[in-house]
């Protein structure tokens, strides 16, 4: 099983986002957020927050989640956190259910989550690629996004270089959008079992070298 795209349902969570959100004049970070996540199906959304960010995203989110019905979590580092954002949401008008609010270490939590298949993490916080790292995704597989991703605090960063080991990224896109958001979407775990089990079957592949008679150009196929 995988992550399946409904373009009606992202429709809806992106009408419904630009309603709730009339009042930010931000470029389309919540909307798209909201889309994605709705669009996929998310049904465990996780998002990693700190008072100094905006809530846009959030509210983006949240919306999401009604669309889909999904368990909708929010880490935060402190209490003082938790109640601000929390305040925010009610006075942006967020339709209960209101999100799971879970304070501690991100890196922490995030390694006690399980079945994730939508995480935003925020660029301006220091331990967002641990927490990338430890994302313990669905079987279905999962999108992952990094919001202010101009912001990051190193770099030359690279999916395959912050997440565990094995990962297998589909694809991925960075995206002019806000302050920037780096989006990857992660294949199902299913799929990766079956890739290394395929290939620890065939054993160690070989480089071929051809060289085309008529042009010249030399040609390297993996067999």
């Amino acid at each position: 099983m995988k992550l399946v795209w409904s373009p009606e349902t992202a429709l809806k969570a992106y009408i419904d986002t630009v309603r709730s959100c009339e009042k930010f004049k931000e470029s389309g970070v919540a909307e798209l957020l909201s889309s994605m996540a709705a669009g996929w199906n998310a049904k465990f959304i996780v998002e990693c927050w700190s008072q100094d960010g905006p809530i846009a995203a959030s509210v983006g989110l949240a919306v999401a989640a009604r669309n889909t019905g999904a368990r909708h979590v929010c880490i935060v580092p402190d209490e003082r956190s938790r109640l601000h954002y929390t305040k925010s949401l009610a006075e942006m008008g967020v339709s209960p259910p209101p999100p799971e609010m879970v304070v501690g270490e991100a890196e922490a939590v995030m390694a006690g989550l399980d079945g994730v298949d939508f995480l935003v993490v925020d660029c301006r916080q220091r331990d967002f690629a641990r927490v990338l790292r430890v994302a313990k995704v669905s079987q279905r597989g999962a999108v992952l996004a990094c919001k202010n991703a101009w912001q990051r605090n190193f770099s030359g960063f690279r999916w395959n270089w912050v997440l565990e080991r094995g990962t297998r990224v589909v694809r991925s896109v960075f995206l002019p959008v806000g302050k920037g958001l780096d989006i990857a979407y992660i294949g199902s775990r299913n799929a990766a079992v079956a890739v290394a089990a395929v290939t620890a079957t065939k054993g160690p592949s070989r480089w071929i070298k051809h060289i085309d008679q008529q042009s010249g150009e030399e040609h390297l196929f993996r067999k």
